[in-house]
């Protein structure tokens, strides 16, 4: 008889990837696992091709109806990488042995607010693995997984002849405006470099989009807002470099093992989620040494001091370099 485990991680994309080597070491390693991930409706094309999870849960609009589904399944452990109301909710309701990730909630007010540095070195993957302990399953080492429907890949022979012998993915997309370039910063790499470009995000980078391609440099193909998911993953595998704000597929290219540069605004990677495993030649690039960053663990809407240095301040120069050297 099979062991049953629920993984719990209900958004949102970087945070998801950044949960598969649970999965993965889970199922490879604990032969009567059978694993299940209760996730939100629509993140579930992130998992559905994943083989290490063996059914998709989703979150209902109502959690006490969830709670009630959920109890039918009879589940041994519960495997919270959440860990906040809504998932203690459902650990109490479905009352079974839990282990839960540490978000470091503490650690992150301090730096924040106070700039005290008490986080610990290791990356939010290693807390992630931490939970499985209790079962003797270990970081393989392997890295992040996304797979990818076959119905979503897109075929290199969809793009112009130019883009099949190489291209740069320039990811526009961030939750908060304090957590993108200011497009600016790329009109160099772009109109001097000669470089193919893909931009890749949702609706909401439409418009930064469109300044982009007022350029009229004729290396650029617009998809923000045009793909799902997962053709926004085929598009960041087969790229030859990723440049990318601190977001989900910033993870999702680590778990290709792409060269990335990732920039970082007002979050900083000593949070624990700087890319994962990422291919050799990646590169972090940030303004170090500002006494207002990070200024959150998330982002704003603008700059709480009104100036922006942290994105501002980022060296045009130093990006071109990268390119050249690793393009």
């Amino acid at each position: 008889m099979k062991t049953k485990f629920l993984i719990i991680r209900f958004s949102s994309i970087g945070d998801i990837v950044l949960t598969s080597p649970v999965a993965r070491c889970l199922k490879t390693q604990f032969p009567e696992a059978e694993v299940h991930y209760l996730t939100k409706k629509r993140n579930a094309d992130l998992l559905i091709a994943n083989p290490y999870i063996d059914k998709i849960q989703l979150l209902d609009d109502s959690l006490t109806e969830t709670i009630r589904r959920l109890k039918a399944e009879r589940y041994d452990f519960i495997i919270d990488l959440h860990h906040n109301l809504r998932s203690l909710r459902v650990k109490v309701g479905l009352q079974t042995k839990s282990f839960s990730f540490d978000k470091l909630n503490i650690n992150k007010f301090l730096l924040t607010n106070f700039k005290i540095k008490t986080m610990p070195d290791g990356h939010i993957v290693d807390r992630n693995m931490a939970t499985l302990q209790h079962f003797n399953v270990t970081n393989d080492g392997k890295g992040l997984d996304h797979f990818i429907p076959q119905t979503d890949e897109i075929s290199m022979d969809e793009l112009p002849e130019t883009y099949r012998i190489g291209y740069i993915a320039l990811v526009l997309a961030g939750t908060y405006t304090t957590k993108k370039v200011p497009v600016e910063k790329y009109r160099q790499l772009i109109s001097e470099g000669n470089y193919p470009f893909v931009l890749l995000g949702g609706k909401n980078e439409h418009e930064l989009a469109a300044i982009i391609l007022g350029w009229n440099t004729g290396n650029v193909l617009d998809f923000t807002g045009k793909l799902r998911i997962n053709q926004s993953a085929s598009l960041v595998k087969h790229a030859q470099l990723v440049i990318s704000n601190d977001t989900g597929l910033m993870h999702i290219a680590a778990a290709y093992h792409k060269k990335i540069l990732s920039i970082w605004g007002n979050t900083v990677p000593e949070f624990g989620m700087s890319p994962y495993m990422p291919g050799e030649g990646s590169q972090i690039m940030e303004i170090k040494d500002l006494t207002c960053r990070p200024c959150s663990k998330l982002g704003y809407n603008e700059c709480p001091r009104k100036h922006f240095r942290c994105m501002n301040d980022l060296s045009e120069i130093r990006i071109m370099d990268w390119v050249k050297r690793e393009f």
